[in-house]
């Protein structure tokens, strides 16, 4: 499910489930997990880029794991959302810096797996959404860390619309740094990095990062301790079991 390898001390992990869209479930976000912990005690690794392969970057949630989530109590949906906040936040707040290599659409969990890493680069065809909404989920874990990183006006209308941007208009709103063809992002994206590892102390670069993560460590672990027990409980909800059966059976929910 996810591959990595090491060229020119840049460590590279690779979503590896093309034929289901990279999406996401437990058994892929605990190999992420790892794979993130591994690179970031090997020193030779210096920054870590994040990429895919297949069409899309990752689609969100698995089907099965959806459907899974029907049967699931509470404390059952508690541990899960525990989980991925694991993985957000090691992300996060990993003193390596972290590129997300977006060569297709980023959508809902998807979105949020790009939007905890440092910088993201794109390309022109790729669509962004958090669309949990339009099937009774709430944007939970993501919620923190996007207030923090592009203000509270653009999370919200981000948030609540669910709607699907391109890759310009996430650019406007700060969640890519740069659009570049499909022909040269794998080469941008290792440029960048590269640059990063020759032009910048490796030490400078993670205490920097460690201070940024640092100065509001307190009330983001309360809030992302608090999205994970409302992400549990809205699970719940005849909105998201009305929402994921629809979805299941592609059809469009009737609010």
């Amino acid at each position: 499910m996810v591959l990595t390898e090491i060229l020119n001390k840049i460590g590279y992990i690779t979503l590896n489930r093309p034929e289901k869209r990279n999406a996401l479930g437990p058994d892929l976000i605990r190999a992420l997990d790892e794979a993130f912990q591994q690179f970031e005690s090997d020193d030779q690794v210096k920054v870590i880029v994040l990429r895919a392969n297949g069409k899309a970057f990752c689609a969100g949630a698995d089907l099965a794991y959806l459907q899974d989530l029907q049967g699931f109590s509470y404390e059952e949906n508690l541990e899960d959302s525990l989980r991925l906040k694991q993985l957000f936040a090691r992300i996060y707040a990993l003193p390596k810096v972290v590129i997300a290599e977006v060569q297709g659409h980023a959508i809902a969990g998807g979105c949020g797996l790009m939007s905890v890493c440092d910088f993201a680069f794109t390309v022109p065809e790729a669509l962004f959404g958090y669309t949990e909404v339009r099937i009774g989920f709430i944007p939970a874990l993501v919620s923190v860390f996007l207030q923090e990183q592009i203000g509270g006006a653009k999370t919200q209308e981000l948030l609540l619309s669910g709607e699907l941007v391109s890759a310009e208009k996430a650019k406007e709103l700060g969640l890519v740094n740069e659009i570049v063809s499909p022909e040269e992002l794998t080469d941008r994206v290792a440029e960048f990095a590269g640059n990063l590892i020759q032009n910048n102390s490796s030490n400078s670069m993670a205490q920097t990062k460690t201070l940024l993560r640092k100065l509001d460590e307190e009330n983001r672990e309360k809030n992302l301790l608090l999205a994970a027990e409302m992400n549990a409980r809205g699970r719940a909800h005849h909105d998201c079991v009305h929402g994921i059966s629809s979805f299941l059976n592609k059809q469009k929910p009737q609010w």
